[in-house]
Formats: C-alpha cells, sequence, structure tokens
C-alpha cells in the first residue's frame, strides 16, 4: 500500500509544481503586457502562446473588463490557488491516509 501513497504523494507534488509554474507564466505575461514587448521576441511569443487558450477562454464566460484592464489573468491566478488548496491539499490527504 505504500506503493500506492508514494505515488499519489508524488502526483500532487507534480501537480503542485506545475500549477505553480504556470501561475508565474500568467504573472510573466501580465508584466509583459504592461510594456510595449517586441511580439517576435521568443519569450514574448512563448508567454503569450501558453497563456493564451486558457485567457481566452475566460475572457468568453466572463467578459469582465473594467477601464480598459484585463482581469482574467487574475481570475486564472485565483482558479490556480483554488486547485492548490484543495484539489492538490486533498490528493497528499488521501496518500496519507492510504500509507
Amino acid at each position: 500500500m505504500f506503493v500506492v501513497n508514494n505515488f499519489m504523494s508524488a502526483i500532487a507534488q507534480l501537480l503542485d509544481f506545475l500549477l505553480t509554474a504556470y501561475m508565474w507564466i500568467i504573472i510573466g505575461r501580465a508584466v509583459i503586457s504592461w510594456v510595449n514587448a517586441d511580439p517576435y521576441n521568443p519569450i514574448v511569443r512563448f508567454l503569450y502562446d501558453a497563456t493564451e487558450p486558457v485567457l481566452s477562454r475566460i475572457r468568453r464566460w466572463l467578459p469582465i473588463s473594467f477601464g480598459g484592464i484585463d482581469f482574467s489573468p487574475m481570475i486564472l491566478i485565483l482558479a490556480i490557488m483554488f486547485l492548490q488548496s484543495f484539489f492538490i491539499a486533498t490528493l497528499r490527504q488521501l496518500a496519507m491516509r492510504m500509507g
């Protein structure tokens, strides 16, 4: 049973890392949007390509924009924080109870 415990714990840790990394990518994109960055820069292209599919869905479902400020990155970061505090914590607790 310890194998399942270690597996679930590793999955929780990996998902937590991936969600944290994606949150930093979203923050990077938000910072880049404040300045007039070169759209042909590979880093800028990566930030836009990695975040735009999710952010465009949020903008379609919740068209929240006040005074030209796009709140979709904030909503996505809040969703990631919810997933980390609920889903990841639940996986870790399940792993602890199985072991």
